[in-house]
């Protein structure tokens, strides 16, 4: 028999998989992924740091984390073969996220996190290091300063007209400026009016005083973000 025509055993079972083993470093990929770490746990503090919403979820914080440190693993696969990241961009457009984003916000952080666990897999860690320190800088600078201006909504409750007309002038009287949002009439509880507000020097005693005109049975004053939903 031709040499050349034997094979070995172990021919059978030859792959490339020891070679793809051997072109990753072992010190990159734990410095990127410790990096990974340290700074999806910066974001996921900025996130808590920063919040304003109604009710925090800790879970969304620690995606934050989770997302950095996935990112950074997938990006370092796809920079090592690129029939790999083809490959790979197939699988991921299969996967559609149905998670209702309840503030705007967590979107910023969201991406945030992605695009650092590209950079930090891509191997430009300046970059990730300092731009995720200007980056929560900014946002805690802007997210937690403090606003003299902020919105209220203020619901009133009038039995007719008259009182209507006479809490409207005293709103306008006290108050920075207001818009009427909604109005509802109805002939058992007279006149509902929801004005959206901004107070001229942030004390609210005037809400007070309005409770105490005449034909005004209710009067509620809220703070709220700036959203109405009717």
């Amino acid at each position: 028999m031709n040499p050349a025509n034997q094979f070995n055993f172990n021919d059978i079972f030859k792959s490339n998989f020891l070679d793809q083993v051997t072109s990753f470093s072992a010190l990159d990929m734990a410095i990127a992924l410790g990096l990974a770490f340290v700074l999806g746990l910066f974001i996921f503090m900025v996130y808590k740091k920063t919040f304003k919403g109604v009710m925090y979820s800790a879970s969304f914080g620690v995606s934050l984390l989770s997302m950095t440190l996935i990112t950074t693993v997938i990006i370092m696969a796809i920079s090592s073969n690129v029939i790999l990241s083809l490959g790979m961009v197939g699988a991921l457009s299969i996967v559609r996220f149905r998670s209702a984003i309840k503030e705007p916000l967590d979107i910023a952080f969201l991406f945030w996190a992605i695009s650092i666990g590209i950079v930090l897999g891509a191997g430009l860690i300046p970059l990730a290091v300092f731009g995720s320190l200007f980056i929560g800088i900014i946002l805690v600078v802007f997210i937690n300063q403090k606003s003299s201006d902020n919105p209220y909504i203020l619901v009133l409750k009038c039995t007719g007209d008259d009182s209507e007309k006479a809490a409207m002038d005293y709103v306008s009287k006290k108050v920075k400026k207001h818009v009427v949002k909604s109005k509802t009439v109805s002939a058992a509880d007279g006149v509902e009016l929801t004005l959206e507000i901004r107070l001229k020097d942030m004390s609210t005693k005037f809400i007070n005083e309005i409770s105490c005109i005449v034909g005004v049975n209710h009067a509620v004053l809220v703070s709220y973000n700036g959203e109405y939903m009717s």
